[in-house]
């Protein structure tokens, strides 16, 4: 009996597979030589207190977007570091100074989180409350910016009351609280001329319990007359002006809500248990 052995043709591609195996077994020694073996080039740090200079250089040149990329560099060439820390707080001014203040904040935030107890911590914080700041927009349009620069600055003064920074940020806070103040008076008169009188209390509520000290508080509690009034709720329009003309006699408020209160029959007239008396009573006097 004869045995035949399987003909190549019945394998059409078993030559191609084999002389591919061939040459790929011959391949390989030269392409992990070159793959494998091939270093990259990697170019060298250089010198952080170089790259920090040349970064000052910029700063004192007025070119802050020169300087920020040398400050970059050395955080990121040197980023553990006295060189590297110093670095994150100049990029944090230089985006500042360029006006990119989401970056400024950005950079700011990262410094603060790394560094706490540092001596220019508190530095830092308050570029990111000015780059907050520097965005407040006009009353007509969303505050969220302006609640945001009132939280950085009040963090820096919570955290570092005695920074040099502070009595600045005291500032922009009160200037800020009455911008967030104004915003809630422009709605609660739209509230009113609508006749929306529950909508316009409560945003006249928010001036009363939140913002006594800004300079809305007068036409806050004027407001609040005229509101109560028109619901016929004359208990809360009396005390509303009573506080108004305890606080503030002067007030050209307090005389257009007295004026409101005679028209009305009624005088102003304290009730102890009312929210706005409540709100005042820890406060003013």
């Amino acid at each position: 009996m004869v045995v035949r052995t399987p003909s190549t043709q019945a394998l059409p591609g078993s030559r191609r597979t084999v002389r591919f195996a061939v040459l790929l077994a011959a391949a390989l020694p030269i392409a992990g030589c070159s793959m494998f073996d091939k270093k990259e080039e990697v170019a060298p740090d250089e010198p952080a207190d170089k790259l920090y200079g040349e970064g000052l250089g910029g700063i004192e040149k007025g070119d802050y977007e020169a300087a920020n990329k040398k400050f970059a560099e050395v955080d990121r060439q040197h980023p553990y570091t006295d060189w590297g820390r110093k670095a994150v707080l100049m990029t944090t001014y230089t985006n500042y100074r360029r006006g990119k203040y989401t970056d400024a904040i950005q950079s700011g935030q990262r410094y603060v989180q790394l560094h706490p107890t540092s001596p220019d911590a508190a530095y830092a914080q308050y570029l990111v409350g000015m780059s907050y700041y520097n965005q407040v927009p006009d009353v007509s349009r969303d505050q969220d910016t302006t609640r945001k620069a009132v939280d950085a600055f009040e963090e820096l003064v919570r955290r570092w009351p005695n920074s040099e920074y502070a009595a600045t940020a005291r500032n922009r806070i009160s200037v800020a609280r009455d911008q967030l103040a104004g915003k809630e008076m422009q709605v609660g008169r739209f509230y009113l001329s609508r006749r929306d009188y529950t909508g316009a209390i409560n945003r006249f509520r928010v001036v009363v319990s939140q913002y006594q000290q800004t300079r809305h508080i007068e036409e806050a509690l004027h407001r609040l007359v005229e509101a109560y009034m028109a619901l016929g709720i004359t208990g809360e329009a009396q005390t509303a002006a009573a506080i108004l003309g305890h606080n503030y006699p002067d007030s050209e408020w307090y005389k257009a809500s007295f004026a409101l209160m005679n028209s009305n029959g009624l005088k102003p007239q304290e009730n102890q248990d009312s929210w706005i008396s409540r709100a005042f009573r820890g406060v003013v006097g």
